[in-house]
């Protein structure tokens, strides 16, 4: 994503203290905010009358360039420059406003409501003139409700008006105040507390800035304002300012597209890439300890302002050599194949990344560091081997999940002369859930269709089946040719069940469904996408169905494909086609070993306790 260009510094500007002519260009379309959006300035701005006298609040950025010359008198008309009117001073500054139209002409409307309707004596110190709708600007005085229909602009501007008069009837209401008084706190907020982020643009290009920060609205971030906070300070770090602008922004491109990489970015966080349209700013919200759900927008760029504008304060070579601090040792544990596992494992699970930062900043060595991981996880997990044992789809489904993963996870780990890691990026891709190895109940099932497709699925996996006996094969294609007929004509439940209990307890589930149905020691995990596909259909049709999943390129986890294709079960000892109470034992040793599975996460029930 190309940058605002690094002319100019951000700083910030009380809304009280916003002065001078902003000249709205011919590119931008004209005011368009609803109610929704006026609404939500009005209450960031307000907060329930519970703002703090150190409560400060900061607004989305207004960007502006600035004119050296004064607005000229032209021929007039709708599509020129008109003649200012007479209550501008031509003599105040003058900026190009590129971003921040909506913002600022609600602002103003807001002014007009405390001066008019209020009855506030107060100084509103700017004003807004619009190149191809000079009479736009006169409306904002009059706000005559009989011109509101003569164009889409008074409208957009009368409703706007009309929504915080409204806003102040409600607001007082609750408050049982009089909305004097509430326009009286809003003007003390507006005055002390509410800032907007100042950029000026410098020499940029206005109409290309505008459309990089409107198509798509795609809005300024923090990563850029802390950018430009950085390149715009010049003699306060030890390299020629020049030198240091080229070297920052050579790193800053080589740690953004490294963060692009799916896999370096999930192994990080469970955000989507969508949460960070630039993805450095990440490390800076990791630098400044942002809190998870912060409501404050640009809650990093203030922290890294507030740095450097400390009397000893950082430079922003001391700042940048923190990133890059920062992101090399993230970097470092993606590249080591342990740190990875164990990292990805717990940021999978929602442990905060900062967290494990601020421990590796304690532990004096890597093995040190390790051991934490260790404890990190085995906290984590949270349970002993004997409540693992007992885990059940009905009573447990979250800490199955958790245990399954880590299982999954520790298996690639474990793999020797491997350079094979999981892939957190396919996981975090996926909506994952509990997969019946062996079926529930086909009870469950209840149309006709869902039975054809049980039954379809049923008569793929009994043709599979080899037996010793030919007697019992002999049964096999009796039973096969049964379901064939019933397949022909209409199916109702009666005959369903009927069929279903004879390939079930005749051929794929001879032992009968227990109470080890919902256990751990049948369950796997599996996508959303894959765990449909099975159907609630016996072990030797999911097999069969996993097989092709897998053949097509869907990613099952190492656990899955292994308890399907009969892995954890002694060679002599497999019967391909049934999951029964054996293969249910090996499969719960092997993941509860610490040899082979999560034993070394397991609790004593001294620290279960």
């Amino acid at each position: 994503m190309a940058m605002l260009p690094a002319t100019g510094n951000p700083c910030l500007r009380k809304v009280g203290d916003l002065q001078g002519h902003f000249f709205v260009p011919a590119y931008q379309r004209g005011y368009r905010w609803g109610k929704d959006e006026v609404k939500a300035l009005l209450d960031d701005i307000y907060l329930n009358g519970q703002r703090g006298k150190d409560d400060k609040y900061c607004l989305q950025p207004v960007v502006v360039k600035r004119r050296v010359k004064t607005i000229p008198e032209t021929a007039g008309g709708e599509t020129a420059e008109a003649m200012p009117p007479l209550w501008m001073d031509v003599g105040a500054e003058q900026f190009e406003l590129i971003d921040g139209q909506q913002r600022l002409t609600t602002l103003y409307l807001l002014y007009h409501y405390l001066q008019t309707k209020a009855g506030l004596d107060i100084p509103l110190h700017f004003t807004l003139f619009y190149q191809t709708r000079p009479r736009s600007t006169d409306y904002l005085l009059r706000l005559d409700p009989s011109e509101a229909d003569d164009n889409i602009d008074f409208f957009h501007i009368h409703a706007a008006y009309q929504c915080i008069s409204s806003w102040f009837d409600n607001a007082a209401k609750h408050a049982a105040r009089p909305p004097q008084f509430l326009g009286y706190q809003i003007f003390s907020y507006l005055s002390d507390q509410i800032q907007v982020i100042w950029y000026d643009a410098g020499e940029a290009d206005a109409t290309t800035l505008f459309t990089r920060l409107n198509v798509g609205r795609i809005a300024l971030t923090n990563a850029e304002l802390v950018k430009a906070l950085m390149l715009a300070q010049h003699g306060r770090g030890a390299l020629p300012s020049e030198h240091l602008q080229v070297e920052i922004a050579t790193q800053w491109d080589m740690i953004e597209r490294e963060l692009q990489k799916n896999e370096f970015w999930s192994f990080l966080t469970n955000k989507p890439a969508a949460a960070y349209p630039t993805r450095i700013e990440f490390l800076f919200d990791l630098i400044a300890n942002k809190p998870e759900g912060e409501k404050e927008r640009f809650f990093t760029f203030l922290h890294f302002k507030r740095l450097l504008d400390e009397q000893e304060g950082s430079s922003p070579k001391q700042l940048w050599a923190r990133v890059l601090e920062q992101f090399f040792l993230l970097r470092e544990w993606f590249e080591d194949r342990d740190l990875y596992h164990k990292i990805g494992y717990l940021v999978a699970a929602g442990a905060g990344l900062a967290e494990l930062l601020r421990a590796s900043k304690q532990e004096v060595t890597k093995t040190a560091f390790k051991a934490f991981l260790d404890q990190r996880i085995r906290t984590e997990l949270g349970l002993t081997e004997s409540q693992a044992r007992e885990l059940s789809y009905d009573t447990g489904g979250y800490k199955c999940e958790r245990l399954l993963l880590l299982f999954n996870v520790e298996s690639v780990r474990r793999l020797d002369h491997s350079s094979e890691r999981y892939p957190f990026h396919s996981h975090k891709s996926e909506r994952w859930s509990l997969e019946h190895i062996h079926a529930q109940h086909s009870e469950q099932l209840a149309t006709e269709e869902q039975w054809r497709v049980w039954l379809l699925d049923s008569c793929s996996a009994l043709a599979a089946v080899r037996l010793p006996l030919l007697e019992k094969e002999a049964d096999k294609q009796v039973l096969l040719g049964d379901i064939a007929l019933a397949l022909k004509g209409k199916i109702d439940r009666k005959k369903f069940q009927q069929l279903a209990s004879r390939i079930m307890l005749g051929f794929l589930h001879p032992g009968g469904m227990d109470d080890t149905t919902h256990s751990i020691a049948n369950l796997a995990l599996l996508s959303g996408r894959a765990n449909s596909a099975l159907n609630n259909a016996a072990f030797q049709s999911k097999r069969l169905r996993l097989i092709e999943l897998d053949r097509a390129g869907m990613f099952i986890p190492i656990c899955t494909r292994r308890v399907f294709f009969k892995y954890y079960t002694e060679a002599g000892s497999q019967q391909m086609h049934l999951w029964d109470r054996e293969d249910q034992r090996v499969y719960v040793d092997s993941m509860l070993s610490a040899e082979t599975g999560v034993g070394r996460y397991l609790q004593t029930a001294t620290e279960a306790d």
